[in-house]
C-alpha cells in the first residue's frame, strides 16, 4: 500500500503543477470554497443545471454557453421565477443549447424545488444526500456524486476519468484514493479530485506515463 502511496502522490504532484502552470488555479480554489451545509436555492439551481447540461459532454462545450443558459434561466434567481416563465426559459436557451430533453429536465428540477419548497428540499439532501440527489431528472448513480461534490459535500466522484486513474495506482475507486491523498496531503475530498480529474481529463496520456 506505501507503494501505491508514493505514486499516487507523484501523480498528484504532476496534477497540482500542471493546474499552476494551466492557471485553472480559480477551478480548485472555487472547490475550496464550497460548505456543503451553506447552499441556497440558486446555487442548488445553477449545479444542479451544470451537472445535467455536461452529462455526456465535454465540461468546455458547456462553459461556453453556461453564462447564456443561466440568463435564460433567470440567472438560477428561484425556482419559482424559472417556472413561472417556464416557456420563455425553455425557448431562449435552446437557442445556445439544442438539448430539449435536458432543458426540460432544468424545467423539472425547479418544478420540484417550487412544489416541495427549497427548504424541505435542502433539509432532505443534507440528511441522505445520494439518494435524494438521484431523484432529480438526469442526475444518475455517477452524476450524483458531481452534483454532491459541487454543492460542497466532501466526495469524490467515480467518473470514467478517476476511475481509470483509480486503476492505474491500483485503488478499488476515486474516493478510496482521493481520501487517502488528502489525509496525507491536508486537502479536502474534494479538492483532490478537481486537481485530479482536470489533469487526467486534460493530460490522459502524461498521467499514464508515470503510472507505468
Amino acid at each position: 500500500m506505501t507503494e501505491n502511496l508514493d505514486l499516487a502522490l507523484r501523480v498528484f504532484a504532476a496534477a497540482c503543477a500542471y493546474i499552476e502552470d494551466a492557471g485553472l488555479s480559480r477551478q480548485v480554489e472555487w472547490q475550496r470554497s464550497r460548505r456543503f451545509p451553506e447552499f441556497n436555492e440558486s446555487d442548488f439551481l445553477r449545479e444542479t443545471a451544470w451537472v445535467i447540461l455536461c452529462t455526456g459532454f465535454r465540461e468546455e462545450i458547456v462553459r461556453r454557453v453556461f453564462n447564456h443558459v443561466s440568463l435564460c434561466f433567470c440567472d438560477w434567481e428561484s425556482s419559482h421565477a424559472i417556472v413561472t416563465s417556464a416557456r420563455t426559459c425553455h425557448a431562449t436557451a435552446m437557442a445556445a443549447f439544442r438539448n430539449e430533453r435536458k432543458l426540460t429536465a432544468i424545467l423539472r428540477t425547479a418544478q420540484y424545488v417550487d412544489e416541495a419548497g427549497f427548504d424541505t428540499v435542502k433539509r432532505r439532501v443534507l440528511e441522505n444526500p445520494i439518494p435524494e440527489l438521484r431523484k432529480l431528472p438526469y442526475i444518475g448513480p455517477i452524476t450524483a456524486w458531481h452534483l454532491a461534490k459541487n454543492l460542497g459535500f466532501d466526495v469524490a466522484k467515480p467518473d470514467r476519468h478517476l476511475v481509470r486513474l483509480s486503476s492505474w495506482v491500483k485503488y478499488p475507486d476515486p474516493h478510496d484514493l482521493c481520501s487517502t491523498i488528502a489525509i496525507s496531503t491536508g486537502n479536502s475530498v474534494s479538492v483532490v479530485d478537481t486537481i485530479l480529474w482536470r489533469y487526467v481529463a486534460d493530460r490522459p496520456a502524461e498521467a499514464r506515463s508515470i503510472c507505468t
